[in-house]
């Protein structure tokens, strides 16, 4: 593996055009004063840039779901989603370098007090459409209906609107949700630990390699774990190193 090559298969039209997924607020926002984007995946993105001195172009999305529509139509070099297999039949992932909770938001008055309590015929649950929950969600759950928005933004508020029993999603944005809206809580625990990854096209093997090789030593350097700090996300987790996942 070249790093000419590695460039030609991450930048085939002279730079690297790359997801920002506003649905994820963990990874990615909108500066609220100057519009810009900024965020984790922001910061290594640029770092991946700058390593092989090429540009970046971000290519902005408000949801994992319309991030990878626009893989399949070959719009895009890189992205920053959840590990999930669906996904994976056209992309090549990285290992995980965060990992964040999903979990349930419910109304306050609510009998739900545990993640299983939600798994139950008649429980409605909305989702963002194609993110990594409800891939997750529609293998897992058994009994509850899930109900699909086109963002997880709108997901909450198909919750709210059509009195649903609860909304999946990052815990983050479901908690900042809460704080400004009397009347509901977050379910503690989580449904899934979502890792998120770095990937690239099918067919771009050289490329999956440069990356999971540069996500190691930004995980094993500490550049991950200050990104979080930067931008506030200290709620989620640094993924363990290649070879140091516990074993069950």
């Amino acid at each position: 593996m070249s790093v000419q090559e590695v460039i030609r298969e991450l930048a085939p039209e002279g730079m690297i055009r790359t997801s920002v997924n506003l649905g994820n607020p963990v990874l990615a926002n909108r500066n609220k004063k100057t519009g810009e984007v900024e965020g984790i995946s922001i910061d290594l993105a640029r770092e991946i840039g700058r390593r092989l001195g090429v540009d970046i172009r971000f290519e902005i999305f408000d949801s994992a779901g319309k991030v990878f529509g626009a893989v399949s139509e070959g719009h895009l070099d890189l992205m920053f989603l959840a590990l999930d297999p669906v996904r994976a039949k056209e992309i090549l992932f990285t290992e995980a370098y965060i990992l964040i909770e999903g979990t349930y938001l419910v109304r306050d008055n609510a009998s739900f007090q545990a993640i299983d309590d939600l798994d139950h015929q008649n429980v409605r649950i909305a989702v963002g459409r194609g993110a990594a929950y409800d891939l997750f969600l529609t293998r897992y759950l058994k009994n509850a209906f899930l109900e699909r928005a086109e963002s997880s933004s709108e997901a909450i508020d198909l919750f709210v609107s059509d009195n649903l029993d609860a909304a999946a999603g990052v815990r983050q944005p479901l908690e900042a949700y809460m704080a400004v809206h009397p009347g509901y809580r977050v379910i503690d625990g989580s449904f899934t630990a979502i890792q998120q990854g770095i990937g690239t096209p099918k067919g771009r093997e050289a490329a999956r390699e440069w990356l999971q090789n540069f996500i190691e030593d930004a995980k094993s350097s500490g550049l991950v774990g200050s990104l979080m700090e930067r931008h506030h996300q200290t709620a989620a987790k640094v993924a363990p190193l290649l070879g140091h996942w516990p074993v069950f």
